[in-house]
Formats: structure tokens, C-alpha cells, sequence
């Protein structure tokens, strides 16, 4: 290959050729994405330019690829320790560089591969880390300068000192640490553990010790890049801008520099002073901590007696360096206690591996440094100290619980006697002592202790909480974006996965209404239903904590070619059952009946076993005992779902989401969306062209064929001709849902349907609907309405 010649991988996700850096006229060798040809992830002569544009990548005899110029000057060459009959070279679609030995039509004999001499980028499936039996060290290194892709200050590696942990190094020097694995991520790096995008490994053995990540699906692009200046970043492509944004850049906060409270302290980067001396321990040099020079760290206030020790229990911590420590993966955390209490030299003890509570043992020997307190998640590390520091320990803590319950008492009695008070006055107090205002005063405080009570129940999340499980709302998080805003995967710190849905801040909806639509919501309680597991109600935002589905919604599966293939009739059945029991639910089972006023694909989410659930609640109205109706100015809702009365004149009843359901089941069944449907030379849009077929007795002309063998053609007729009935231009034509149950259950034959709404002959140029007061996008219009 040729100055000016490329090689593009076979997927087309990555190219290699020469460039020239940034201002530099140079030339190197290097792999880029295809689509971001200024995004190098691989650079063949690093650290020897070429000054002129005659090179050339050839292929010897021995398998070893050689870089060289027109006078036969040699560049670089790849290190291939055995010789291959038919050697061949092939850029990967990993963004790996291989050569094989592809003799008898053998392509797995692996040579050479550039995956093992990295750059400044580590990509899917490439290894961090040792082969113990090659000594082969793989290594991050930045480039010199954006312009100079060069050895730079800084790298990132795996030190085999102690039990193995990753760190940042600047020259020989340790800058900060990602810290020891603990069965789920780097200590360092809690919100990093559960990625809705990829997944990590850590393997340690007597051949390897090495980390490697892999992304869930082969389409998202995401490196981690040491940059020149210092940083550690993860980055992916996004489509919405169509370009790269940064997910995480360390070191973020001060207490990422590596020791820097010194010796036998914790930081803290959240609470000033950012030091602080473990407890047993005093600052070595006062006047220096004190004025916030911490670089001496602490020592001993009391000498430890071998003999007498004990060990105080710290939660949430990043663990400390492990250059000097000692592991053992087999015993437990009761094993590992006596272990380190037998050893006079041993300072302290934590579980190997947070991801099976109680497996494995850590212990450190000597001072303990670079301590942080975690933002969210941490360890637990058990420290030695005096059997007198022990002592005192626990006569603070009895303090301190005499103090809350005292505390506590207080409150309560004082609530108490606030709550009498407001039942004495409104309940004994004569009606003539009061005029008609300070009568309405009186009833409103008896509400409000009402509210309060009720409230109690109400589950809520932190801000923080929220915020550090979304790794700060990033966009990396996102799983999608409706009318009501943003939806998040989060992580908890006990490792449950939730759904994290934004309120948009350009809503009209205040507190009030917010907290009362989540009221509502927490109520309904059905297995087709989304759970809802709280809210956050902090400063601007207004975030609802649902469950998380890890399947997605339905959209994503029944209109994708490759995906819809995972559904067969019996699933989508299945789906369509559980839909129409959720709904039932809402309409006539649950304590409030409730028309969900937005129910299409998008909003139904499939959990892992692909079970449906209802969701977004945003538009729900509820409905009085015998109301069967209402009306409103605002029309809202998504094109393609919404009924004709309501779309002309803002009539909504329960016959209103039976016309959506009814959407839902032909496209289900024919793998179209309504709104997107069009044939040629014919304005129909789905209902019509089902209509029209099932008219003409060719319903099966409607099916998907992506389900091929596994149709139950009485079924899926059936299907069809209920999903007819429910879309019928009147509502009072169309069954409710205890009827549609009974349909998909029995065999009984079914009534005719009526020609189905917004069926074109019907329609005018002068029709009242108005396409455009709906979202062409898919996105509900969901500014909320108070109850």
C-alpha cells in the first residue's frame, strides 16, 4: 500500500492510511474512523516521522509488515516471532491491524496484531494489561502534542505491584489511580459500573492480567483516550450531533490526585477542609494542615499493641493503593479479620470482590494511602486501630443515639400536639366565631395536615442520588426523548437499574400538580403496567424513578428489520393480550379509572422476558365513578394513534384508547406504523389498507412475513378483525376492553366491523382534523394539565 492508497475495514467503521497530524507535514501510518478521519486510534511510526509522501506498507516473505520509502529506508516494522507460509494482513472492523497465516485456508493462525501495541486510544476488545508469559506490558501513552503523535508525559497501565491496579502515570511518577478491581469496575470509577452501552472484564491469572470493555451492540462507537494534557476520557459517537461527546474525563475533582491528603487520611472532595486524618490519627506536621498543606499525612496517635488491636469500619470508601498489600480470592471477610489480626504489620482488610458480598480478601501492610471518600458507591475497609480508640468509638456512637432519640421525641411530641391542635379547632370550634374566609383558613390547615400525612408515603429520591446514578444526566445515559423530556438509564448505588424520565423545564406543570400526578400514578399497581418506584421534586427538576425495561419498547422491535425477527406470533400475541389487560386495568379494575390518552408502541416497554407494560403517564386523565366523558381546548396526543372525536372535537372517554389499542394490534400484526404507511396511486394509511383487505378477504396480505412458520392463521385473522372493530369511526361501534378480552380469548364469531376512521372518501378538503396539532415525530405533546 501507497501514500494516497487506503484500506477500509469490512464493516467500513475504520480506515487505514497515512496522514498528516494537525499543522504538521510529517507523514505516519494510522488507523482512523471512516466517518471521523481526524480521529486517530491507532499510529503505526509513532516516534519516527516521514518526511516525504513516497512510503510504502508492504508484506515480506515472514509475515512482517515493514514501512519504508522509496530509498528503502525502514520506518517501522511489526514484531512477528515465527515465520508464516502465506502470510496476509487485514484491518478488522474492531479497528484491529492483523496479520495471519492464511496457508490450507487457515485464517485463525494469528501472527501479529496491532490491538497489542497501543496508542493513546483503547478500543472495544482490546487488552490493558500483562500476558505474564510473553512479558508483553499493554499500555496507554498520550501523544506529545495534538499535533505531534509522539511518546508524551503521560500513559495509563495496569502495576502488577501488590494486587494489580490501574493507574496514570506522569513519567515515573503515579498521578492518579483508577484504582483495584472489585468485581464490577475500577474502585475509582462507581457510576462506570452498570453501562446501559458496554460491559467490562477484569481478568487476573497465571497467564493474564488484563482489562478489556465490549460495547452491547456493534453499532455504537465508544473509545477511552489518554489525551496530551493528562486526561482520561471516555468517549462516544452520537448521532444527534454527529460527532463525539466526552461521557466521563478524570482525574474530575482534586481528590483524583493521587495522594494528596499524604498518608493515613481520607479526601473528600464534597466537604471542606478535602482532608481529613483517620480516626486514631493526628496531622504529622499541625501548622502545615492546618493551613491545608497535607502532603505529610498523619500518624498514630496511640501505638498499636499487637495483641489488643481491633478494626474500625469505614463505608463508602475508594480503597487505597495496593502496591504493598497481599490478596487471596478464596477465603472469606470473617477469615480475612483473623488473617490481618494475627499479622502485627497488617494495617487493614476489605472484601476482594463488592460484586459477591463476603469473597475474597484484601489486606494492606504498612501506611495506607490515597483514601478517598466515593461519591457514590465505594467499598468498606476495615482499618486497625487501639482497643482504646475502639472504646471511645463506642461510647460516642451511644451519644450520639441517646441525642437522636431525644431528638426524635421532641419532633414527635411537637407534631403531636401541631396535628391536635389543628383537628380541636376545626372540629369543636362554632362556626359564628369565625367568618366565612377564617372558616376556609381553618379547613385548608386541616388539608394540609392531610397532605402531609399522605405524603409520608410518597417515595422520594435525593437530587445526588439521582444525579450520580445518571452519571450526571449524560447523554451517554440517554435511552430516549418524548414530549414530557428525556428518559436516563440510572444505577443505584445497590446496583438496581431505573429509569430516570425528566421533565422538560419549559412544562407548564408546577409542584403541586407534579406531585399529585405522581400520587395518582404510585396507585396503579398491575403487572402490565410500568412501576413507578418515585420521584425527585429539587430546585428546577421534576423527575419520575420508574423501573427499568431492558428490552425497550415495542417500537424498536416491531419496526426494525432485524429485531422484529426476535418476535414470533406466539410473543406478539402475547403482547397484544397483556396490552388489553393493562388497559382493562386502567378503564375498569383499578380504584380510579384512568384514560391513558397516549398509548402507542413507544409507550409500551418490554421487560426481559417480553412481557408489555404500560407507560407515560404524562396525558392520563382520571375519570369520575360514572363519568364516561369529557372534553378539552387542548388537544394532545401522537399522530397516528389519536381518535377522530377527540382529534376534532377534544372528546375523550375510554373509546378513545381502545381506537389507539386498535392501532397497536395491526401494526403489530403487519409490522407497519400507521403514520408512515402509504402505497402507491392509493391514500390509505394502515387501517384503510387493513380494511380494504379484510373486505376483500386477503387479510393475510396485511401479516408480516418476517413471522413465516410461527403463524396461527386463525389467530392472527382474528387479531386483525378486532383490531378493526377498534378503530370504527364512532366510538359507540367500538367494544370496550372487557369485551376485547373476551374476544382474543374465545373462539366465538365477531361482528362485522364499520369502515374504519379518517378512511379517505370520508374526508374532505375542508376536514376539520389538522394533522399538524399532532407530533410527527413519534414525541407525545405532554404539558400536563392539574386534575
Amino acid at each position: 500500500m501507497r501514500d494516497g492508497d487506503t484500506l477500509v475495514s469490512a464493516g467500513g467503521t475504520f480506515e487505514l492510511g497515512f496522514f498528516s497530524p494537525g499543522d504538521s507535514s510529517g507523514r505516519y501510518l494510522g488507523i482512523w474512523y471512516k466517518q471521523s478521519p481526524s480521529t486517530l486510534t491507532w499510529v503505526a511510526n509513532r516516534n519516527k516521522r516521514i518526511d516525504s509522501n513516497d512510503s510504502v506498507l508492504e508484506i515480506n516473505n515472514q509475515g512482517v509488515l515493514v514501512l519504508h520509502n522509496s530509498a528503502n529506508k525502514t520506518f517501522w516494522f511489526s514484531n512477528v516471532s515465527k515465520a508464516a507460509e502465506n502470510p496476509v494482513a487485514q484491518l478488522l472492523d474492531s479497528g484491529n491491524l492483523v496479520v495471519r497465516d492464511g496457508s490450507g485456508g487457515n485464517m485463525e493462525n494469528l501472527l501479529w496484531q496491532s490491538f497489542d501495541y497501543p496508542c493513546d486510544t483503547l478500543l472495544p476488545g482490546m487488552k490493558l494489561g500483562w500476558n505474564l508469559e510473553t512479558g508483553l506490558n499493554r499500555f496507554l501513552s498520550s501523544w506529545k502534542s495534538t499535533d505531534d503523535p509522539d511518546s508524551g508525559d503521560y500513559s495509563f497501565r495496569i502495576d502488577l505491584r501488590g494486587y494489580p491496579q490501574a493507574v496514570q502515570m506522569k513519567g515515573a511518577s503515579i498521578m492518579t489511580r483508577a484504582g483495584s478491581w472489585n468485581g464490577l469496575t475500577f474502585t475509582a470509577l462507581p457510576y462506570h459500573k452498570q453501562s446501559p452501552v458496554f460491559k467490562s472484564e477484569f481478568v487476573l491469572n497465571e497467564k493474564e492480567i488484563f482489562y478489556e470493555f465490549q460495547v452491547l451492540n456493534n453499532s455504537t462507537l465508544v473509545r477511552f483516550v489518554m489525551t496530551p494534557s493528562g486526561n482520561r476520557q471516555l468517549i462516544h459517537w452520537t448521532s444527534e450531533t454527529n460527532g463525539w461527546e466526552t461521557v466521563m474525563t478524570m482525574p474530575s475533582v482534586r481528590c483524583d490526585n493521587y495522594a494528596l491528603c499524604g498518608v493515613n487520611s481520607v479526601c473528600n472532595s464534597v466537604n471542606t477542609p478535602d482532608c481529613a486524618c483517620l480516626k486514631g490519627f493526628a496531622p504529622r506536621i499541625s501548622r502545615e494542615w492546618n493551613m491545608s498543606h497535607w502532603s505529610n499525612g498523619c500518624v498514630r496517635i496511640t501505638q498499636l499493641d499487637c495483641r489488643k488491636d481491633g478494626f474500625m469500619k469505614y463505608t463508602g470508601i475508594v480503597l487505597p493503593d495496593t502496591s504493598s498489600s497481599r490478596y487471596n480470592k478464596t477465603i472469606d471477610l470473617q477469615e480475612c479479620d483473623k488473617l490481618c489480626l494475627q499479622n502485627c504489620s497488617c494495617t487493614a482488610y476489605a472484601n476482594l470482590d463488592k460484586c459477591d458480598e463476603g469473597s475474597g480478601c484484601l489486606l494492606w501492610f504498612g501506611d495506607l494511602i490515597d483514601m478517598r471518600q466515593a461519591s457514590e458507591g465505594g467499598q468498606d475497609i476495615y482499618i486497625r486501630v487501639p482497643s482504646l480508640e475502639l472504646e471511645h468509638n463506642k461510647k460516642s456512637h451511644k451519644k450520639k443515639i441517646v441525642g437522636i432519640i431525644t431528638g426524635s421525641a421532641v419532633f414527635l411530641m411537637c407534631l403531636i400536639l401541631g396535628l391536635a391542635i389543628c383537628v380541636w379547632k376545626y372540629k369543636f370550634e362554632k362556626p359564628e366565631k369565625f367568618p366565612a374566609g377564617e372558616l376556609k383558613v381553618v379547613f385548608w390547615k386541616e388539608l394540609l395536615c392531610r397532605r402531609v400525612e399522605e405524603d409520608s408515603d410518597l417515595p422520594t429520591f435525593d437530587l445526588s442520588t439521582i444525579f450520580y446514578a445518571t452519571n450526571r444526566f449524560s447523554s451517554y445515559n440517554k435511552l430516549g426523548e418524548g414530549g414530557f423530556g428525556p428518559v436516563y438509564k440510572g444505577v443505584l448505588a445497590d446496583g438496581t437499574e431505573i429509569a430516570v424520565k425528566r421533565l422538560s423545564k419549559n412544562s407548564e406543570q408546577g409542584q403541586q400538580e407534579f406531585k399529585t400526578e405522581v400520587q395518582l400514578i404510585a396507585k396503579l399497581q398491575h403487572r402490565n403496567l410500568v412501576k413507578l418506584l418515585g420521584c425527585c421534586i429539587k430546585q428546577k427538576e421534576k423527575l419520575l424513578i420508574y423501573e427499568f425495561m431492558p428490552n425497550g419498547s415495542l417500537d424498536h422491535f416491531i419496526f426494525d428489520d432485524g429485531r422484529r425477527e426476535l418476535l414470533d406470533w406466539t410473543k406478539r400475541f402475547q403482547i397484544i393480550s397483556g396490552i388489553a389487560r393493562g388497559l382493562l386495568y386502567l378503564h375498569h379494575d383499578s380504584r380510579l379509572r384512568i384514560i391513558h390518552r397516549d398509548l402507542k408502541t413507544s409507550n409500551i416497554l418490554l421487560d426481559c422476558d417480553m412481557s408489555p407494560k404500560i407507560s407515560d403517564f404524562g396525558l392520563a386523565r382520571i375519570f369520575g365513578g360514572d363519568q364516561t366523558v369529557a372534553n378539552t381546548k387542548r388537544v394532545m396526543g401522537t399522530h397516528g394513534y389519536i381518535s377522530p372525536e377527540y382529534a376534532v372535537h377534544g372528546s375523550f372517554s375510554m373509546k378513545s384508547d381502545v381506537f389507539s389499542f386498535g392501532v397497536i394490534v395491526l401494526e403489530v400484526v403487519s409490522a407497519r406504523r400507521n403514520r408512515e404507511f402509504s402505497i402507491p396511486h392509493q391514500d390509505l394509511n394502515l387501517l384503510g389498507y387493513a380494511w380494504k383487505l379484510w373486505s376483500e378477504d386477503k387479510s393475510m396480505e396485511l401479516v408480516d412475513e418476517s413471522l413465516g412458520d410461527s403463524i396461527v392463521e386463525d389467530q392472527v385473522l382474528r387479531c386483525i378483525q378486532i383490531g378493526l372493530l377498534c378503530v370504527q369511526e364512532r366510538p359507540e361501534h367500538r367494544p370496550n376492553m372487557s369485551s376485547v378480552i373476551h374476544m382474543l380469548n374465545d373462539d366465538k364469531p365477531l361482528s362485522r366491523p364499520n369502515q374504519p376512521a379518517f378512511y379517505p372518501h370520508q374526508e374532505s378538503s375542508s376536514s376539520p382534523i389538522n394533522n399538524e396539532m399532532f407530533s410527527r415525530n413519534e414525541a407525545s405533546i405532554t404539558l400536563l394539565e392539574a386534575r
